[in-house]
């Protein structure tokens, strides 16, 4: 009999944590980027925050999946610490209210819920409707479970075997604390340890006391996993919010374990149902917390500060600014920071392309080794991108979320790409030219440097079509590219009558000439596959000529570079 609960009761949990993994991914897939928008709003007071923290949590079901969120933007410098502080004590509280509304018996609507959220997962092929679809039957495994534990636990409440053994475990407050703990931890929940104490607790397997203390436990926990993995070990300053919510978090566990078996009795009395008085006593324990620290939220940052000091800038640029590894659980947080990532490193290429026309018309030698040296930060910054977006597609991306990354990952490569040309390529011609002491004629080097001058305005407006996604902007983008052409050739002509001409500068300099507009021109070629992800997610890509894009851009889109 005892064995039977026991496996039961295991079964019952795992369901639960299911049902919350179901809700959390749900809300992240379907709301995402209004989350970000919701924590971007919060920066105006420590009152906004706290109700910001509520929301998310209320959403999300998790106070930890809040806390790793808050921590990826307040390591990356996005929010302050106080306002992360008080986000944090929001999302505490948020997680009492996910437990008052699991405490009532609402457990016939788990079949209304999981048949509303089966049919709109498999209606919807795509989109939010299917992402809240996965949310629907989260909440009603979730609301099926706790049935299936109170089911499981009541017919044993007599059972020998098992009381004895929960009471054994639950004998000692401190080892129910951090038992509790110890499970939120490995689950990533302080809702399902709650839940699950509620149940044992409607059940009476554990004493007043004991049910209080493994709320304790369950509160505890929920900090845990912030810290381990909210923290980078190279940048103290990244544990200041966890180390933060732990604080609260234990000063309210040691200023109320004395008083457990008063705060039990006195709960008892006012309601008699033990589960009821479970979820009561961690509402009541959070509110507490909050009204505590949110006026001391001021002390608490500047011990944190000074106690974790902030890494030093670094002066390697080749290393990744915005690649958090913890925001890889939220597909559109990290595709957020990969796009970050992707627009430093154009803006690097940018400066590349820049100073590389700047050596070649000025003959300065030390410039042409400074572009030369730059594309060794390029080739590492694409290769951390890659391996980043890489690690966020091993996961269950929906559509859009899998061809953004797609999208970074091609325009990534020819970035790269570009890189490559400027630094093998033209630096290699600006070095020829400071060799051999050439100088273009003053018609040539007009020419170049407003064939330069389009393509470099061409890779500011490619950036801006990457982040923007913008379809004018994207049709623009492309038809520069023929203009461009037309370009080209109106400029070698030029170059060929003042061959034709005689003049010695162009004799001198016609192969450099040629060679500069040539490789300017492929620049562009790269340039250009911003516009065609973009125009493919609108529909629009059958109407272009493809002949001329690169074969990388191409094959990311699935299309035949020899059709």
């Amino acid at each position: 009999m005892g064995s039977l609960v026991l496996l039961d009761l295991m079964g019952g949990v795992a369901l639960l944590l299911w049902g919350l993994h179901m809700v959390q991914s749900g809300v992240l897939r379907a709301l995402g980027p209004d989350l970000q928008r919701l924590l971007a709003k919060a920066l105006a007071n420590r009152f906004q925050a706290f109700a910001a923290g509520l929301a998310l949590t209320t959403l999300l079901q998790s106070s930890t999946a809040a806390a790793l969120m808050t921590a990826s933007f307040a390591g990356r410098g996005l929010i302050d610490l106080v306002p992360s502080l008080a986000i944090m004590l929001g999302a505490n509280v948020g997680t009492t209210l996910i437990v008052q509304a699991l405490s009532f018996n609402i457990a016939a609507l788990a079949p209304f819920l999981i048949v509303i959220g089966v049919g709109a997962f498999r209606a919807v092929p795509r989109g939010r409707a299917k992402d809240l679809g996965r949310v629907s039957i989260g909440l009603g495994l979730m609301l099926l479970a706790l049935h299936i534990l109170l089911d499981t636990l009541a017919p044993a409440e007599h059972a020998p075997t098992v009381k004895l053994l929960l009471g054994a475990i639950t004998g000692d407050p401190i080892l129910c604390i951090l038992l509790a703990a110890l499970f939120t931890w490995v689950a990533h929940s302080s809702v399902a340890t709650v839940l699950l104490t509620m149940s044992l607790a409607y059940s009476n397997f554990i004493t007043p006391s004991a049910a209080l203390a493994l709320v304790l436990g369950a509160n505890l926990g929920s900090a845990i996993n912030p810290l381990i993995e909210g923290g980078h070990r190279q940048d103290a300053s990244t544990y200041r919010l966890p180390i933060g919510n732990l604080i609260n978090r234990a000063v309210g566990v040691l200023v109320a374990l004395p008083f457990l078996p008063s705060i039990a009795g006195a709960l008892l009395s006012i309601q008699p149902d033990m589960a009821k008085m479970t979820a009561q006593f961690h509402m009541a324990f959070n509110v507490g917390l909050a009204l505590l620290f949110i006026g001391l939220l001021d002390p608490l940052a500047r011990l944190l500060t000074s106690v974790f000091p902030a890494r030093k800038a670094t002066q390697d640029a080749s290393t990744p600014r915005y690649l958090d590894e913890n925001a890889l659980a939220t597909p559109s947080l990290a595709l957020a920071d990969a796009s970050r990532e992707v627009l430093r490193m154009g803006d690097i290429v940018e400066d590349m392309l820049r100073n590389v026309m700047v050596a070649l018309m000025t003959n300065d030698r030390d410039l042409v080794r400074e572009t030369s040296r730059t594309d060794n930060v390029v080739d590492k910054l694409d290769d951390a991108i890659k391996l980043y977006v890489t690690k966020l597609t091993r996961g269950s991306l929906d559509d859009r979320e899998g061809h953004r990354a797609m999208e970074i990952i091609s325009f990534c490569i020819n970035l790269e790409h570009i890189g490559d040309i400027t630094d093998k390529n033209l630096c290699e011609l600006a070095a020829k030219k400071i060799r051999r002491r050439l100088q273009f004629s003053d018609e040539g080097a007009a020419e170049i440097a407003g064939f330069h001058k389009r393509v470099h305005e061409s890779l500011r407006l490619a950036l801006g079509v990457f982040m923007s996604g913008n379809v004018g902007e994207a049709h623009k983008l492309l038809s520069e590219k023929a203009q461009l052409r037309n370009l080209e050739q109106a400029a070698a002509e030029r170059h060929f009558e003042r061959l034709r001409a005689g003049r010695p500068e162009t004799l001198e300099t016609t192969s450099l000439h040629l060679d500069v507009l040539r490789d300017l021109k492929r620049i562009h070629s790269h340039i250009c596959s911003a516009a065609y992800p973009v125009l493919e997610a609108a529909g629009e890509l059958a109407a272009v000529n493809l002949s001329e894009s690169d074969p990388i851009t191409l094959g990311l889109l699935g299309k035949n570079p020899n059709a």
